[in-house]
Formats: C-alpha cells, sequence, structure tokens
C-alpha cells in the first residue's frame, strides 16, 4: 500500500444515493432545521468545526441537478465540496451490470464511488443520519493521533448504544459490534427486525419467537474512518463480490463486507471509538417531526446557531 502523507484534513464522506423508498421520497433533500436546513447540513457544519476539510457528496445523476441547487451552492463558500455518482455501470472494467437491475449496489460500491476524489483520511456518514458534533470530533481526533502509513492501516467506527437507536414507527436491522477487550472491532452481526418492547426494551423478532436484545449493545451506526489505502482493498472485495453475485438484480455489497475481510486478512486494524453525540435519524417519515424537535432543542441548548448556513 502507498504511504499516505501526514497533517492532511480528513475529508467527509457523505452516502446520499439511496432511494429512500421506506421514507417515500430524497429525505436527504428534507429540511428539519428552522431555516431549511438538512440533516446533512447539520453533520457538515459538525465536522467543519471538527476540522474536516472537504465534503465528497455520492449522489446519482438523475437528481444531481436539484441536489447541486439545494445542497451543494448553499455549502460552497464554507468548505471545499465534491461531488461523485455512484452508477450501477460504475464497476470494475471486467464487469456489467444485468440489464434488468434497478437497485443500487450498495454502502461499499457508493464508496468505492468516491475514489477518484479521495487521497487524505476520511469519514463516511450517511446523509439521513444525525450523529451528533461530538462524533466527528472523535473522528478528527483519532486522524489526528494516527500515523500517517501506519502498517497495517488504522480505521475507526464512532458506535452508538442499540437502545440509542430504535425506532417507535416500525423495526430496524442494526449491525451489532464485536469487540476485543483493547476495543478493536473484530466482527459485525447483522441483527434485523429490531423493535421495541412494551417495556422499552429492544427485541429482534424472528421466526421462533422474541428474543431480548442487551440494550448497551454497541453498533454501527454507518460512521467510519478511513485509511486511503483501503479504497484499493475496497476494490478487491467489490471484485469478489461481483464474481459471485454480479447477475443478481437485487445483492447489495456492503460495508461489513470489505471491514471484517479487511480485519480478517490482517489489512486494517479498526479501533472502536467513545464519544458522546447523540444520534437519531429518519428512516420512516413519521419520525421527521422528532427530528425537528430534537434539532430545535440542541438549538435552545446553543449547541447549533439558529442559522446554519453562512456562520464560519
Amino acid at each position: 500500500m502507498e504511504k499516505i502523507k501526514a497533517n492532511l484534513k480528513p475529508a467527509l464522506v457523505v452516502l446520499a444515493a439511496g432511494m429512500g423508498s421506506r421514507y417515500g421520497g430524497l429525505k436527504q433533500m428534507d429540511p428539519v432545521g428552522p431555516n431549511g436546513e438538512t440533516v446533512l447540513d447539520y453533520s457538515v457544519y459538525d465536522a467543519r468545526r471538527a476540522g474536516f476539510g472537504k465534503v465528497v457528496f455520492v449522489i446519482r445523476r438523475d437528481f444531481a441537478a436539484d441536489f447541486q441547487e439545494r445542497i451543494v451552492r448553499p455549502l460552497e463558500s464554507e468548505i471545499e465540496v465534491r461531488c461523485a455518482y455512484q452508477a450501477l455501470d460504475d464497476l470494475p472494467a471486467r464487469f456489467r451490470p444485468p440489464s434488468a437491475r434497478t437497485k443500487p449496489w450498495g454502502t461499499a460500491h457508493a464508496i468505492w464511488s468516491a475514489r477518484k476524489e479521495i487521497s487524505e483520511p476520511f469519514a463516511v456518514i450517511n446523509a439521513d443520519d444525525f450523529y451528533g458534533a461530538d462524533a466527528f470530533r472523535a473522528l478528527a481526533r483519532f486522524f489526528r493521533e494516527t500515523a500517517a502509513g501506519s502498517e497495517p492501516p488504522e480505521c475507526a467506527l464512532a458506535a452508538y448504544r442499540l437502545q440509542d437507536t430504535l425506532s417507535s414507527h416500525g423495526s430496524v436491522a442494526r449491525g451489532v459490534l464485536v469487540t476485543s477487550p483493547e476495543g478493536r472491532l473484530t466482527g459485525i452481526r447483522e441483527v434485523t427486525g429490531i423493535e421495541s418492547d412494551a417495556e422499552g426494551r429492544p427485541v429482534a423478532v424472528e421466526d421462533k419467537g422474541r428474543r431480548v436484545l442487551d440494550p448497551d449493545a454497541l453498533v454501527s451506526m454507518n460512521c467510519w474512518g478511513f485509511d486511503p489505502r483501503l479504497m484499493a482493498y475496497f476494490e478487491e472485495r467489490l471484485e469478489c463480490f461481483l464474481a459471485q453475485h454480479g447477475s443478481s438484480e437485487t445483492k447489495e455489497f456492503y460495508v461489513a463486507d470489505p471491514v471484517e475481510n479487511a480485519i480478517r486478512e490482517s489489512k486494517a486494524t479498526f479501533r472502536v471509538l467513545s464519544h458522546s453525540g447523540r444520534w437519531f435519524g429518519v428512516t420512516y417519515r413519521e419520525e421527521k417531526p422528532e427530528v425537528v424537535a430534537a434539532v430545535s432543542a440542541l438549538i435552545a441548548r446553543g449547541e447549533y446557531p439558529e442559522k446554519l448556513k453562512g456562520i464560519s
């Protein structure tokens, strides 16, 4: 792997190409702040004040013009902004998408789609998740404290308590983390159909019944810190995925694949970061009023300005 330059400001890669099927629209552009701010506006603001120097939005070309007008242009005076495009035919040279496929290739493919815009350490987040300012500070601190060019590359994950990531409007799927005593990530267990029971505890609804889960279990909400050299490994794993599932119309290449395989093959290590950032999201449209109220409460406490854009 190539060496990387020390003291580069990290970049923020925002995954904004999702179709928003459960939400019923392009929730990436849905305002939640008092002056039309979106969730991703708050994420970019948090990242910028934590010391990030660039943001790369991964979007689709079919809504690129609207996204440029509503999201990118207002940010261009605040931070360097780039766009990368997740496309079905953007694949390693020998692969072609099936003619009937319309579903995106997944989150790991979305990250790989930003490869031409990334040469520095970079964080990855979802556009529709609110991570809290301290998560970005923890990632920025990790990048500052991590030796450039270390072998194997050191990466990170800002994790959240399972109990704090549930929805009162439907079930969710979460990647439950498996960690070492030293706080290193060793694996991710995907658990689907997670709901709150009558006591508010997280339960997994399974074929064999309902299984109560540990509310304090750490889960991934897709808030990563990567060494740029991992892009080459993402491509290697993407080729493996396509060799096996390239004819599928629905299979997706998730972040857990390159992460877990990198750990298994000693291609990278992942530190699980502690932080006080509060997560909330808009998986379902019914959650929007809760997010608007939460943002208003943060503004009232002085954690964000009343008007976000144009604040240095």
